[in-house]
């Protein structure tokens, strides 16, 4: 009779096991047994609950090393704790790792990105004959050819002071701001010192990327002190709205993290060519992670705008404001046939070149010999289009092109000479302190964005008068130098009595002449010899002084507030 089968696990027979345990070299693994031959059998019965974790700060020390190291698969050995034998070789001593061994994967792309660090005095535009409190801040930038170094014009903006630190390196070095340019929000810098070149290449610039293609930015932000890698792809390309210098340029928007401190570094594509610069960052609580990209047609037409004419001439605008033509019944009453197509002009700039042959109601049919379709789109690349600007944008400042128009059912060429954009109220004064004109306690000066801003926040375009905004938005100026000139305070004094109230209000005309800007407001003050000063303000206001009273005043108004003179630098000469 067979005996009965016993319930239960079965013991199980010790036997001697080894595992190969490598050290940095191939050649020196060794094998530890992982029991003894004189276990019994209850002694290698796996226990109950969960297994004792063994040598974990080893074990930590390895992973923290594939994590930081093993980037791709080609990185190559990684490095490992050395371990040595004492005894009979049952013990194992782990020794720190040596880090000089550590193979790092060389990006020469990366080597060529630098850390800006800036120290910014920005003007007081409220109190313009003083600066602010100076602050510093930091942000990335990288080396490309000519010892030149390109970062965000927002970046460097009202400096003092700029420095830059090599990666890798504990030195920084004094930097010199060669040129800045607000509209497409660039800057180029260079160092004199020649130590700061050595042992770095410029970076190489890449084609336009496509949708969908990989992207990395490297820069320095926030969060750490070395240099930082997020990636992504591109999601879109189009006209984007650039936040620093108020204009519309072509743009890349990618869905890989931009942080405080990424501005200015470059964004790299899979072959480690640059296609492109960090600039901005949408901030809403519906988005996440889109990151905008400044592309390289807008770089390298910064940098030849800058070889071409020694400094910064900024990007030729055509000085219209046009209306889309995407009505049929618009269209035929324009005289337009059904194979046309076009925008109409609503408004020229007087100041613009174009202004001496267009005329509003003319369409605008192709620029330069490239059509545009009712909705102000050109052909960009297969299967996309972008805004009839773009054409512009890629010319430089005096450069000819041609413009096909219909007027009248009859289609005419004109070639047209493109320059800058001309604001009545300007978004930057280019470096420049703001200028002012004191007279018996009133504060003159001339509207710019800076100026709002500093007024009534970064939200001044809700918080500012309608009268101001609307200047702002809709205005044109109607010559070069025409500005919008307010009474920015009173300063208190006797013959200022019943006039404190007056904030932020623009003058019109002084004793019946019109003020066009605030050189011509302090001339004519200066050189009044009425016995009166009439002001005229919006809404029919009206300030009279006493004028030989004003001017004798003003000096112990000047006296009691510190105010080093009555007039800025620039109104002088």
């Amino acid at each position: 009779m067979p005996e009965p089968r016993k319930r239960g696990r079965k013991p199980k027979i010790p036997k001697t096991e080894t595992m190969p345990i490598t050290t940095q070299d191939d050649d020196d693994a060794v094998s530890i047994p992982t029991t003894s031959d004189n276990h019994s059998p209850s002694s290698v019965r796996s226990p109950r609950g969960r297994p004792k974790k063994m040598r974990k700060h080893a074990e930590s020390n390895s992973n923290d090393n594939y994590n930081n190291n093993n980037m791709n698969s080609n990185i190559g050995h990684l490095a490992s704790p050395e371990r040595s034998r004492h005894g009979d070789g049952n013990e194992i001593t782990i020794l720190p790792p040596r880090w000089d061994s550590v193979a790092v994967k060389a990006v020469p792309s990366m080597d060529s990105v630098v850390k800006v660090f800036c120290v910014h005095t920005e003007p007081n535009f409220s109190l313009p004959w003083q600066r602010k409190r100076q602050y510093s801040s930091s942000s990335s930038g990288f080396i490309v050819g000519g010892r030149r170094v390109l970062t965000n014009a927002h970046s460097v903006e009202h400096h003092t002071q700029v420095k830059l630190k090599k990666r890798g390196s504990d030195t920084k070095y004094l930097a010199t701001v060669l040129a800045i340019g607000t509209e497409c929000d660039i800057a180029m810098l260079t160092v004199n010192d020649d130590e700061f070149w050595e042992g770095v290449s410029p970076v190489e610039f890449g084609d336009l990327p496509a949708l969908q293609d990989a992207v990395a930015v490297v820069g320095y932000p926030i969060g750490g002190d070395t240099i930082s890698v997020t990636s992504g792809v591109v999601s879109r390309m189009e006209i984007l709205s650039y936040v620093h210098g108020s204009t519309e340029l072509l743009g890349l928007q990618i869905d890989a993290a931009i942080n405080s401190g990424n501005s200015g570094g470059p964004a790299f594509n899979d072959k480690g060519k640059c296609v492109g610069i960090a600039f901005q960052s949408l901030k809403h609580d519906d988005v996440e992670n889109i990151g905008y990209v400044i592309p390289t047609p807008v770089i390298l037409h910064f940098i030849e705008d800058y070889e071409k004419n020694g400094a910064y001439t900024g990007f030729p605008i055509l000085g219209v404001e046009w209306q889309k033509m995407e009505n049929p019944d618009l269209c035929m009453s324009m005289g337009m046939r059904p194979d046309q197509k076009g925008v109409r002009i609503r408004r020229i700039e007087p100041t613009a070149p174009e202004s001496q042959v267009l005329k509003p109601s003319d369409i605008i049919l192709s620029f330069d010999g490239i059509d545009i379709a009712n909705d102000g789109t050109v052909p960009f690349r297969h299967g996309e289009r972008i805004g009839f600007s773009y054409l512009v944008s890629q010319k430089y400042t005096g450069d000819s092109a041609v413009i096909k128009v219909l007027r009248n059912s009859e289609i005419h060429e004109f070639k047209i000479k493109l320059s800058t954009h001309k604001r009545l109220i300007p978004a930057h004064i280019n470096g420049r302190p703001p200028s002012y004109y004191i007279i018996a306690g009133f504060v003159f000066t001339a509207v710019t964005v800076p100026y709002l801003r500093s007024e009534y926040g970064k939200d001044y375009e809700f918080d500012a008068p309608v009268k101001l905004l609307d200047k702002h938005l809709h205005a044109m100026a109607q010559s070069v130098d025409e500005q919008i000139v307010v009474v920015s305070q009173v300063l208190v004094a006797d013959i200022n009595i019943g006039y404190e109230e007056i904030v932020n209000t623009q003058v019109l005309s002084l004793n019946g002449k019109p003020v066009w800007n605030l050189k011509s407001l302090a001339d004519m003050v200066e050189s009044c010899e009425d016995e009166f000063l009439q002001f005229v303000l919006e809404y029919q206001q009206i300030v009279v002084l006493q004028t030989n009273t004003a001017k004798e005043a003003t000096s112990d108004i000047l006296a009691t507030h510190c105010i080093p003179s009555a007039m800025s630098d620039d109104l002088k000469t």
